[in-house]
């Protein structure tokens, strides 16, 4: 903003401010680039546990009781992968049980199937429950 390549649409609201000894700056809820600014490659998301757990909406993959961390379908120990389509939320209680068996030799099955998150806009991950409700008017058709 100071550079003039972003403008502020909406301030944060509790008026909180960025403060410096030559000026005062609003804190922005939602900016506008004022020249679009095109990405070449689209990276591929980076698989994490927070990552995991939002594309889940914290749910287990096994009970859709709260899960709170991740479990892989294909244990790591029988050779499968890190990866979005191995990786799942899970309860405690669950991945407990599960342990390094697969699921056909517990008779489990998955909810649904695991996927890579859709990305959306600037290829960021965005989920309704994460959007500051300022966003709201530019997200609702991604959200």
């Amino acid at each position: 903003m100071l550079a003039g390549k972003a403008e502020c649409l909406v301030e944060r609201t509790g008026g909180e401010k960025v403060r410096s000894p030559s000026f005062v700056l609003a804190v922005p809820a939602v900016l506008r680039l004022c020249r679009f600014v095109r990405v070449p490659y689209a990276p591929a998301a980076s698989i994490t546990r927070a990552g995991v757990l939002r594309r889940d909406r914290k749910r287990c993959a096994y009970c859709r009781g709260a899960g709170d961390t991740i479990d892989h379908v294909v244990p790591r120990s029988r050779g499968g992968s890190h990866s979005w389509e191995n990786c799942v939320a899970c309860c405690a209680r669950c991945n407990a049980r599960k342990a390094d068996r697969l699921l056909n030799e517990i008779g489990w099955s998955l909810a649904f199937t695991p996927s890579s998150p859709r990305r959306v806009g600037s290829g960021r991950l965005w989920l309704s429950e994460d959007a500051d409700p300022a966003w709201h008017p530019w997200l609702s058709d991604a959200a």
